[in-house]
């Protein structure tokens, strides 16, 4: 007879983040891109953040969910959103930077952003944006770009 496991407890770490961002209402990608490169600007790889929002748009948790390498990052739904899912989160913004400098998006990112939005409105979570941030502050939000709508 083979053994069957309930999950009884899922516990999950939470570290405080900087108290200025807490409840930090994002209001458009200028917000999102200020609060991203705050903290992942500066990376030397790229790193996915998911901002978990409630239903004002208060950022009520910030998740570094996947670290890739200098150019590329392979990112899963099912990662992106747990945090999502554990923390009641009502819709979430991701971002990712360019070590480049080039904000540009690339077709990965936008197939990403795509798998993402469904993903989304599957769970019941939405998608809000994406925005691709730089160490020198350049940014470029995929919402803006009409890539999700």
């Amino acid at each position: 007879m083979e053994s069957m496991f309930e999950v009884v407890k899922i516990i999950q770490e939470i570290r405080d983040i900087e108290a200025p961002y807490v409840k930090f209402n994002l209001n458009g990608p200028d917000q999102v891109a200020k609060l991203a490169t705050h903290f992942i600007g500066n990376e030397d790889r790229e790193i996915l953040l998911v901002m978990l929002l409630d239903i004002k748009n208060k950022v009520i948790a910030a998740h570094r969910c996947h670290v890739g390498s200098l150019n590329s990052s392979i990112v899963h739904p099912r990662e992106v959103f747990k945090a999502a899912i554990l923390n009641n989160a009502a819709s979430i913004i991701v971002s990712h930077n360019h070590p480049s400098g080039d904000a540009t998006p690339s077709k990965e990112d936008i197939q990403v952003t795509k798998r993402l939005k469904e993903a989304g409105l599957i769970l019941g979570i939405e998608l809000l944006d994406h925005v691709i941030v730089t160490y020198s502050g350049n940014y470029t939000s995929l919402r803006d770009r009409g890539i999700i709508f």
